[in-house]
């Protein structure tokens, strides 16, 4: 499966991505380590993100992302410099894998540059192409990449555009490798095209150079760079599994349409994604795309597009680059996977090292007159002289003059140089570099033994492990995740509504003014019970939760799985959704602990909601103005469900209305005002679910009635009803 994108496939994007010289730089975003995403606003069509995924891949994207709510350094630095920049052109170095976005901004003529090779970098440069800031700093042999240097690009490689048929002739006549080798290195065309040039020759891919008709090479690449440059489309291709062959591929891809469905499949069978077809390519599936960009993104844009969920599960320790949440389970099975593979590297290690000392001892009288050799002619000529010599003896690898030693070939049962090679010391005896090998052997076999005792208590802690784990299923609890840090909305009160809307309210006064602040703007809703003391609620438009479509594994069958998305598909706030979200108002304020059934709350738009008083007044912490018309709900019932549901791989327990909690969750309870205290309440739901009190006391709106319990309260998910 191809990994980055190559020089033949950055040319082609650098001349999709001119086509939009001229347009604006909106916005920056980073949602993750590895990828960098301009919002790019053209003059006749729609904005797009411009993905730039480090070390990868380059291509433009329509698709929802989420974004983080604070951007990071890196973030902030490319939109003050780049915000509302004019993006005048997009050249790629040479044919080398770096293209260079030229944005002209109010400082002056800006550079982007990003590297496609090894693990990538971006890096921001003034007109002058000094460094404003990399994404990562790092040194090489010949530059270094760090802020207030000039910004120097990779050594040059050959441009296959450039090559004309004289240059080719004089380089098959001097290369010493064979055809694809010097077309893929010399000529900078890379293994794949290469081998394409070969096949378009009709030529060998192995044969010498020498031996190479050169003018139909000098054709083939021609006619591959001619396609290149004429070819306006882009190809995804799609490779058949074990378990699915070509025709019922060809079946499944007729029946997927462009949905969530088509994307799942695509991530699933395709390879590759190029502008030009090759000889190679005549056995995969071909779709074509208008464009390479759409291509890409029909490829890797949907595991793109979850980039900061990945960084937040890499924040909570849920799940580390390229691995998913471990159970102790899985973890302890892999470090008896790792310590029974070194048990085995051990012993290869012991045997050997024997094996070396006992040759050594068999071929004394050869070694001896080896050592006396070296050791005279060191001694007569020095180290240089010897090291040039060396190299027509048969016996000696390499010399090393700072240890006084010496790598030799050990005689095989034919006296003759094929045996296993051994390091030989100068200023030792025959016995004493044989003993050399024979002390190492022990050392190994000390090691071993530590080794041996390290397994069977991982086999031991294992076992326990597996123990735990069945009791734990048994008994409907979720398995702990350990995180460093929470979910932003954890520090705030809140729920999914229909539609997956996200409504968020304060706890304190602190919290009221962070959630106007921060989380109340454009079509959002600002709601609030009519109570002294209630928290400020808004009921989000366009942010919410989405199903997630890749559950984690260590996520129970009967607990839903959502991650967070800034753009719901429908964002419309209906009055049914309004009425949900002003229950909810009033279940979390003062009404729930008062003991009234009933309750008033009223809706606003944020417009209306200021920090602002008349002259001589005087707004509280926490505490607003609303001015105009305001919408009322009366007569709310003051009841609550709870349920279990996983957000971003995180299990946790949430409050909604009844009717929600029903709706989306197996394991749910029903509570309403009542007398037991929600310190023992949720000491009860830690017993039976193995969620942390410190999660599940914010979520409970206080003493409470248990109206109906699946799961939350009890083991056994049948109704209960208790009277306290």
């Amino acid at each position: 499966m191809k990994a980055t994108m190559s020089g033949f496939d950055l040319r082609a994007v650098a001349r999709e991505l001119n086509e939009f010289s001229g347009a604006y730089v909106k916005k920056a975003y980073m949602p993750h380590y590895e990828q960098i995403v301009l919002r790019i606003n053209p003059k006749d069509i729609d904005q797009f993100d411009l993905v730039l995924v480090r070390g990868a891949r380059v291509y433009t994207s329509n698709r929802d992302r989420p974004m983080p709510m604070t951007p990071p350094p890196f973030a902030m630095v490319l939109r003050k410099h780049l915000k509302n920049a004019r993006m005048t052109g997009v050249r790629q170095l040479g044919f080398d894998r770096v293209l260079c976005f030229d944005f002209d901004t109010k400082f002056g003529q800006y550079h982007l540059y990003v590297e496609v090779f090894r693990d990538g970098n971006i890096i921001l440069t003034d007109e002058e192409d000094t460094i404003i800031q990399p994404l990562t700093h790092a040194s090489y042999a010949g530059r270094t990449l760090k802020k207030g240097v000039t910004y120097q690009p990779p050594p040059p490689a050959m441009d296959p555009h450039e090559m004309e048929l004289e240059d080719l002739s004089k380089m098959f006549e001097t290369s010493d490798r064979d055809l694809v080798s010097t077309l893929g290195g010399k000529v900078n065309l890379g293994g794949t095209h290469a081998n394409a040039v070969c096949a378009l020759a009709g030529m060998e891919a192995n044969i010498d150079t020498q031996n190479a008709d050169a003018r139909k090479i000098h054709d083939a690449l021609q006619s591959l760079l001619s396609d290149l440059a004429q070819t306006n489309e882009g190809f995804l291709l799609l490779k058949p599994d074990k378990e699915t062959s070509k025709e019922d591929l060809e079946q499944q891809l007729a029946t997927h349409e462009p949905n969530g469905k088509r994307d799942r499949f695509f991530e699933q069978f395709a390879c590759e994604a190029t502008p030009t077809l090759l000889p190679s390519h005549g056995v995969l599936i071909q779709v074509q795309f208008p464009t390479l960009c759409q291509a890409v993104d029909a490829w890797k844009g949907a595991h793109d597009a979850m980039a900061l969920a990945r960084r937040e599960a890499e924040k909570l320790d849920i799940a580390a680059p390229g691995r998913g949440h471990s159970t102790d389970v899985e973890r302890l099975e892999r470090r008896k996977v790792q310590q029974e593979k070194a048990l085995k590297g051990f012993s290869v290690k012991i045997e050997k090292q024997q094996m070396l000392g006992h040759l050594i001892q068999n071929n004394w009288t050869h070694i001896e007159s080896l050592l006396t050799q070296v050791s005279q002619a060191v001694d007569g000529k020095g180290w240089s002289q010897v090291k040039k010599d060396a190299k027509e003896i048969p016996w000696i690898v390499s010399l090393n003059p700072a240890e006084r030693s010496f790598v030799t070939i050990l005689p095989d049962e034919n006296s003759e140089p094929n045996g296993p090679q051994a390091t030989l010391s100068l200023d030792e005896t025959v016995h004493q570099n044989a003993q050399r090998h024979f002390e190492a052997a022990r050392k190994q076999k000390d090691k071993t033994k530590g080794a041996v005792e390290a397994l069977e208590e991982t086999i031991t802690q294992l076992q326990r492990a597996k123990k735990k784990e069945e009791k734990q299923q048994a008994s409907g609890k979720l398995n702990k995740v350990k995180r460093s840090k929470r979910l932003w909305f954890e520090n705030h009160r809140w729920s999914i509504l229909t539609g997956g809307h996200l409504l968020v309210g304060g706890k304190d006064a602190k919290g009221n003014d962070a959630v106007v602040k921060k989380h109340l703007s454009g079509a959002d809703m600002y709601l609030h019970a009519d109570l002294h003391g209630a928290p400020s609620c808004s009921l989000r438009a366009t942010q919410g939760f989405a199903p997630d479509q890749h559950k984690p594994a260590h996520i129970p069958d009967d607990v839903p799985a959502f991650r967070l998305v800034d753009k719901l598909g429908d964002e419309r706030i209906t009055p049914e959704k309004l009425e949900e979200a002003a229950t909810l108002a009033l279940c979390w304020s003062r009404a729930w602990a008062g003991g009234g059934a009933h309750g008033t709350v009223y809706a606003v738009k944020p417009a209306q909601v200021s920090k602002t008083a008349q002259t001589g007044e005087y707004v509280g912490k926490g505490a607003f103005i609303v001015r105009g018309q305001r919408q009322w709900f009366k007569d709310l019932d003051v009841q609550m469900g709870i349920g279990i549901v996983a957000i971003n791989g995180v299990p946790l327990l949430m409050g909604g209305l009844p009717e929600t909690i029903r709706s989306i969750c197996q394991r749910y309870a029903i509570l309403r005002p009542g007398l037991v205290k929600k310190e023992q309440l949720a000491n009860r739901i830690y017993k039976n679910t193995g969620l942390m009190t410190d999660d599940v006391l914010p979520v409970l709106p206080g003493a409470a009635e248990i109206i109906e319990d699946y799961g939350i309260f009890s083991a056994v998910k049948n109704q209960i009803k208790e009277e306290e």
